[in-house]
């Protein structure tokens, strides 16, 4: 690389020899007429060259900024980091033959399609809004601050390069992905029992007391459900069918130990330190590592990663902690639950009352207000009408107010009082197992975050990061469920960690992007043509691209994964009903939707 003409302010105008080309010269004030293939013409070998280009800059200096000369928004950032002081170097994209090719390579690499383009010490700023305001708030001074700390001070003066709090699937992918790139990682991982003295073993809420065994328990039911469809179609069996709650239980169990025993072998493969203990900040690269006996270890690292998860909220009434479960308890529950209260009506509520109907048990659910806040409310109501057609009880705008054991056993029974959110009416009902499922709620308050000063929403104890997941603290990154304003999805956590592994040891710069898709799986089987549903949501200033995607019937989250890569690559109304559908199939009504809502039309299927 050899230096362009000119300088701005401590800064200096550079060009990137070979693909880029060299600066042209105009007149001053007047734009350089730039005549640039497109990256789509660009060879595979030259596209990536110049992308390899474009990361050296960014990762060789301590403040790139991707400029235009004649952007006024690029000269206040220029001026911003004048007045600190601070020497950044600049590429103006107007001056070199091929600034609108290297623009389309950042914004692949950023997803900022802008100039300004500013990054600090390999992290993405953003434009001049962006850095302004994290100039204003202090982080910008923090960035730059972590430069000087980071080139004083020895790696090998640290335990590990990096120490990851959480054992889930945030967090262990993380933890595989920075060993692979070379780095000495620790993984700490300690289950606070439940009040019911629940825990599990390594790989988080997902593998242990998530969407694993609720999958699992999802089939026991639709297994019952084909058995009793079985007599239609020419199966003929004497005896009575009844469900085992402890052998489905036991074969749960059996298969989550052996993906917990898989987890640990990955990292033991790729070197990675796992310890059984519960982690907890002391002081700046500090923590100190209690196991099971309280005895305490100290370790250091250079960075961290939390990545703690949540746990299931209690009531906070008479009774609630002493005799009631969560999902962390009902997975590994030892009996049957029998008659069944589930308080609350998130995905977790609807999901557990289903497969508990689903394999004959007396359900009940009471809701506070509404179903499935954040959900489309048109799909939550067809899902709560379907399964109070099928047994499934609900009483509605009614919350817990005292619990109380009637009698021990297991299960035992217990009288819940509730009363009305919308008068003084109270009731009272009689169960064997209450299960809670009001929310969850992070761990964060008790790892010593404000030792260090990682700073968290008090209110909610989600933490705020960047769009790099830093938080307030340069050296402190955080993933997963924990975020403040990111959705809480397995497949987001995995995807987070690998590219924030990526991001602070390979020299990559690309960040999550979600497009969201929730399936939710409620598990009362029935077989009305028209209990299934299909809905697509278009942007018509877009060319009827598919923004939103609902369906409710079997295999909705197999449905669902195909056409989110659709959605990805710009699906549109007109491709859909370009396509062939597979037959007989759910998913192939997605070819044939012809009904807008505004039309008021009859959407009754009428045949196959």
């Amino acid at each position: 690389m050899s230096p362009g003409p000119g300088k701005v302010g401590t800064g200096s105008n550079r060009h990137l020899d070979g693909v880029l080309g060299a600066p042209k010269s105009s007149p001053p004030g007047r734009r350089a007429r730039l005549s640039t293939p497109g990256t789509s013409r660009l060879s595979a070998e030259a596209r990536e060259d110049l992308r390899r280009r474009l990361l050296g800059l960014i990762e060789g200096n301590r403040v790139m900024i991707f400029s235009k000369s004649y952007c006024p928004h690029s000269t206040r950032v220029k001026e911003l980091f004048s007045s600190l002081g601070v020497e950044h170097n600049i590429l103006e994209l107007d001056q070199i033959d091929d600034g609108a090719t290297v623009q389309e390579v950042l914004s692949e690499i950023t997803n900022q399609r802008t100039v300004p383009n500013i990054f600090v010490n390999k992290v993405h700023m953003g434009g001049c809004d962006r850095t302004l305001q994290a100039h204003q708030s202090g982080l910008l001074q923090k960035l730059l601050q972590e430069d000087s700390h980071e080139s004083s001070y020895d790696h090998e003066a640290y335990d590990y390069d990096l120490i990851i709090i959480g054992g889930g699937s945030g967090g262990l992918s993380c933890a595989k992905e920075a060993a692979i790139l070379g780095k000495k990682v620790m993984v700490l991982d300690f289950v606070v029992p439940s009040p019911h003295g629940t825990s599990w073993g390594l790989g988080g809420t997902c593998v242990n007391v998530g969407c694993i065994p609720k999958k699992l328990m999802h089939q026991a039911a639709l297994l019952g459900q084909a058995l009793h469809d079985s007599r239609k179609f020419g199966w003929e069996y004497n005896q009575q069918v009844k469900h085992n709650w402890e052998t489905m239980i036991e074969a749960i169990q059996n298969y989550i130990g052996s993906l917990n025993w898989g987890y640990r072998l990955s990292l033991r493969e790729k070197e990675v330190t796992y310890v059984n203990s519960y982690g907890e900040f002391v002081e700046h690269h500090k923590i100190k590592a209690a196991n099971r006996k309280g005895q305490e270890t100290s370790y250091t690292a250079a960075k961290f990663v939390i990545a703690t998860g949540e746990r299931p909220r209690y009531l906070g009434i008479q009774g609630d902690k002493e005799y009631c479960i969560t999902s962390d308890d009902l997975f590994s529950l030892p009996y049957c639950p029998g008659k069944t209260l589930v308080v609350g009506a998130s995905y977790v509520a609807l999901e557990c009352a289903g497969f508990l109907a689903g394999i004959g048990l007396d359900v009940t659910v009471m809701v506070r207000s509404i179903l499935l806040r954040g959900f489309d409310q048109e799909m939550a109501e067809k899902v709560g009408a379907y399964m109070e057609q099928h047994g499934v009880k609900f009483l509605r705008k009614f919350i817990p107010v005292m619990i109380q054991q009637l009698e021990k056993g297991s299960p035992g029974k217990l009288k819940v009082v509730a009363k009305s959110t919308e008068g003084t009416e109270t009731i009272e009902g009689v169960y064997n197992t209450v299960l809670l499922a009001i929310g969850r709620d992070p761990c964060t308050r008790k790892i010593g975050l404000e030792k260090i000063g990682v700073k968290i929403n008090e209110k909610s104890g989600k933490i705020p990061v960047n769009d790099v997941e830093q938080t307030s603290v340069p050296y402190v990154y955080a993933i997963g469920d924990i975020l403040e304003g990111k959705p809480e999805l397995t497949p987001v956590a995995i995807q987070a960690g690998k590219l924030l592994a990526q991001r602070l040891f390979g020299g990559r710069l690309e960040k999550v992007y979600h497009t969201l898709f929730w399936p939710l799986e409620w598990t009362v089987a029935g077989r009305d043509n028209n209990t299934c549903y299909a809905k697509i949501i278009c942007n018509r200033l877009d060319s009827d691209r598919v923004i939103g995607f609902h369906i409710l019937g079997p295999n909705a989250g197999e449905v669902t994964q195909g056409f989110a890569a659709a959605m990805k690559c710009g699906l549109t109304k007109q491709l859909l009903d370009g396509t062939i559908g597979i037959h007989p199939t759910c998913g192939e009504v997605f070819t044939t939707l012809e009904i807008t809502k505004s039309s008021g039309l009859d959407i009754t299927q009428k045949g196959c």
